[in-house]
């Protein structure tokens, strides 16, 4: 079906788009990611051939300097330095070119779509990061639960093969660069660069202690380069359109574009890409459409279980590196989980440090563990037996911890519970003082009352309670009996004059 020119600027217009600015998303849900002419069509390979037949390889890692592009895939380390740190002895040094495509972190799937939608960027940004340091191998290493990004880069390489773009003479040069698939089995740890590439060669996921950096000692003890999946995606458009361009888009420290992973208690979820300073507010209230059932918007997680939640009071915050960074959280990979006034922020806390725990590869002790003790703390805040004692013993962990830890991983762990205890401390102390979830989240700390003027005795919720905890006869107010009673909220579900309340 044709689509009109109106209909593409009405979507444009509307308060989803009207606010993005497409990058790394540009061709998704535009082309036919199984057809390399589709991509060729857009302008696709375009830019490799530019650097091949009229830059030279130190032009190509100043013009990625100069854009000012710093990694997406968490850290925001400037790309252009990075390759630059790998340039040194081209064709005397095996060298290698990596694609980080491990997305682990809960309700991020930025990377996925990127694969899916246009895998040729991925290989063609790679290809010239080649080109600029010297490497003539890439491997992308992708996560096997993503079976239909697996199956199109297959289908991308093999294309990029068959038309030349990949393998030997690039372009008529005597450039030659080939890609291989590397698939993870889903460890989190596996993210972080050293671990990937630990992974790559056939051993198991653990990080490596640094000093060496990849760019001097890496995959097979090579020079390496390895950035993200939306990294790669900026890097064909800032070699076709200038770096310039792309410096023009953003803040004066963050330039660009960032790819969003938007969910949680929002009206639309999904995908967005924003210029770099753009507010909260609006990608919450505008992109998003704010917060459904009329609830309050309570606080934003950013990054992932390495981030930080942002909470009311920063609701206008321009997202950029360093702003997220001053007030505890990180822009991260990419993932926005939003929150409102039902959400239990120490719930929320040991939510992520239970995923932390679980993905810690156990090779240092802090990281393995302190976030177990750190977790067995929350565990007894949130089931009512927490002192104050233990708010005092859980930030002191969480300090040791980011300074000890081996990894990314261990480094950034504490980071949901240092910045719930920062901004939500009273609600940490309702915990332990009052004996009292405020969101009535933590089962151990909130009960269920029948309100005996508005219960009109219609045995509903008596009928729905499955511990029989309900009693009462009909036309006559009904009573829960608490020491029964399992907390599972049927009784208030089921109640339809609001007779029931959570305290």
């Amino acid at each position: 079906m044709q689509v009109e020119a109106s209909e593409v600027k009405a979507l444009k217009d509307t308060n989803i788009y009207k606010y993005q600015y497409r990058i790394a998303l540009r061709n998704c849900g535009v082309i036919d990611p199984e057809n390399i002419d589709e991509y060729i069509g857009t302008g696709g390979y375009e830019a490799l051939g530019k650097v091949l037949t009229e830059m030279t390889p130190d032009e190509v890692i100043q013009e990625v300097l100069d854009s000012g592009l710093r990694g997406r895939g968490g850290a925001g380390f400037p790309t252009g330095m990075k390759w630059k740190f790998a340039s040194g002895n081209r064709g005397n040094v095996q060298k290698y070119v990596c694609c980080n495509a491990d997305e682990g972190d809960p309700g991020a799937f930025m990377d996925r779509s990127v694969l899916e939608g246009d895998p040729h960027v991925v290989l063609e940004a790679m290809a010239i990061a080649g080109y600029a340091i010297g490497a003539d191998q890439g491997y992308i290493y992708v996560r096997a639960e993503y079976p239909i990004a697996v199956e199109r880069l297959k289908i991308a390489i093999g294309q990029a093969r068959e038309y030349g773009l990949l393998g030997k003479n690039i372009f008529g040069t005597d450039f030659s660069f080939d890609i291989e698939l590397r698939l993870g089995a889903g460890a989190f740890v596996c993210g972080e660069e050293t671990a990937l590439m630990t992974s790559i060669e056939g051993n198991r996921g653990e990080p490596r202690p640094r000093p060496p950096f990849p760019a001097v000692k890496g995959l097979f003890e090579s020079p390496t380069i390895l950035n993200n999946v939306e990294t790669w995606a900026n890097v064909p458009r800032i070699i076709v359109n200038g770096a310039e361009w792309f410096s023009n888009i953003g803040s004066e420290k963050s330039k660009g574009t960032k790819v969003f992973a938007l969910g949680g208690k929002i009206n639309n979820t999904g995908l967005v890409e924003i210029p770099m300073g753009t507010p909260l507010r609006t990608v919450i209230e505008d992109i998003g459409g704010g917060i459904p059932n009329g609830k309050k918007f309570k606080a934003v997680q950013t990054g992932g279980p390495s981030g930080g939640c942002i909470p009311a009071e920063h609701f206008d915050i321009a997202i950029d590196y360093e702003n997220l960074a001053s007030i505890g959280s990180i822009v991260g990979s990419g993932g926005m989980i939003v929150m409102d006034e039902d959400t239990c922020m120490v719930d929320i806390a040991k939510f992520f440090l239970d995923f932390t725990v679980d993905e810690s590869c156990g090779k240092c002790t802090p990281c393995r563990i302190g976030t177990k003790r750190m977790y067995e703390i929350l565990e007894k805040i949130t089931s009512g037996n927490g002192t104050l004692e233990d708010l005092d013993k859980l930030e002191n962990l969480a300090t040791q911890i980011k300074t000890a830890a081996l990894c990314g991983l261990g480094q950034t762990a504490p980071n949901p519970v240092l910045s719930t205890l920062k901004f939500f401390r009273k609600e940490y102390e309702a915990h332990v003082v009052e004996k009292r979830c405020p969101a009535g989240v933590c089962k151990n700390l909130i009960h269920y009352e029948i309100v005996a003027d508005k219960c009109k005795g219609c045995t509903i919720c008596a009928r729905n309670c499955p511990a029989d905890a309900i009693e009462g006869t009909v036309r006559e107010p009904h009573t829960i009996d608490t020491e029964k009673c399992i907390k599972c909220g049927v009784c208030m579900d089921n109640c339809r004059f609001d007779a029931i309340i959570k305290k």
